[in-house]
């Protein structure tokens, strides 16, 4: 290492001694980028503090001897050790913002985010604004800490199951400068929820046995917790379907993000009339029911809580 470092000496450079190694390990793209290119980019940037869109003079500026050995630490790493890059940075984007993430929570990629962009629109307008909004299974707290940021006057409650995971949740609430609207709770889905909201919206664990098995080494990074969701990947969709009226008010909305296991959940409920929202942006698996969809399917919902796919 002490070598190639004395041999690369710009910005440019470390870009394209990455990409030439990342081409070469042949590496799994899918926390933010899609490329070797962008990753490449993304990680020499990010490992120097420099913005994305800096000025492109910059490229060709000379790199101090520890910054030559930080960048060519998380090439290493990245290569060698699969470790999704947006751990090595500490951080990552989701709906325009920036959160804190590490290996105690899943990294931000929900298609959700594209909804919180637009507010939900056209479920959500100016007449039914949501003033309590249940973010559940939180992780690092993206989801719902976006949501206030979309709706400047609610109440958001984050939960998780994982004391970890609410340990980032609350860090990040402290970065977006929230305390004083974002709380959390450790709770096993509604165990210890309390009161109704006029939103409830979840990415919990859905991957299915048969995905989980393919998976990428650099998702198997990621907290297994947060992920797994028995063999059809809806052990914990089942008991939000059956749970989520309580807690909802009589005119709120349920989405829910289940991936690849949509379909899965079609054949467990052919009767019920999943809206699937679509995204310009890209991704899938994610429905929205209404208040009034759960209360006709309540006693569906009770009978098939624990029935395996």
């Amino acid at each position: 290492m002490t070598a190639v470092a004395q041999e690369l000496h710009s910005v440019r450079d470390y870009i394209r001694w990455a990409l030439t190694r990342f081409n070469r390990h042949q590496l799994f793209y899918g926390h933010g980028t899609d490329n070797a290119w962008d990753e490449a980019v993304q990680l020499v940037l990010g490992a120097l503090h420099l913005p994305w869109d800096t000025d492109h003079s910059i490229l060709d500026a000379r790199l101090v001897q520890s910054e030559r050995e930080t960048v060519l630490n998380m090439i290493e790493r990245r290569c060698s050790e699969r470790v999704p890059l947006p751990y090595l940075l500490g951080e990552a984007w989701f709906a325009g913002m920036l959160f804190k993430v590490d290996p105690r929570v899943l990294i931000p990629r929900s298609p959700i985010g594209e909804l919180i962009q637009h507010a939900f629109q056209p479920w959500i307008g100016e007449e039914n604004t949501p003033e309590r909004l249940l973010d559940m299974c939180t992780g690092s707290g993206c989801i719902g800490i976006a949501c206030a940021q979309a709706f400047p006057t609610a109440e958001i409650v984050l939960s998780d199951l994982s004391a970890d995971a609410l340990d980032v949740a609350q860090e990040n609430i402290q970065l977006h400068h929230m305390e004083d609207r974002v709380t959390t709770v450790q709770s096993d889905l509604f165990e210890h929820i309390e009161g109704r909201f006029d939103m409830i919206v979840s990415n919990p664990p859905y991957v299915d046995i048969h995905d989980l098995s393919l998976m990428p080494e650099e998702f198997c990074q990621e907290p297994e917790l947060a992920l797994a969701a028995g063999d059809d990947g809806l052990d914990l969709v089942r008991l939000i379907l059956r749970d989520a009226r309580q807690y909802l008010t009589d005119d709120g909305l349920l989405i829910v993000e289940v991936g690849n296991s949509d379909h899965h959940l079609e054949h467990l409920y052919p009767e019920v009339s999943f809206l699937w929202l679509e995204f310009s942006e890209g991704g899938h698996g994610v429905f929205l029911l209404t208040a009034a969809q759960l209360d006709a399917h309540q006693t569906l919902f009770n009978e098939r809580a624990l029935r395996t796919a």
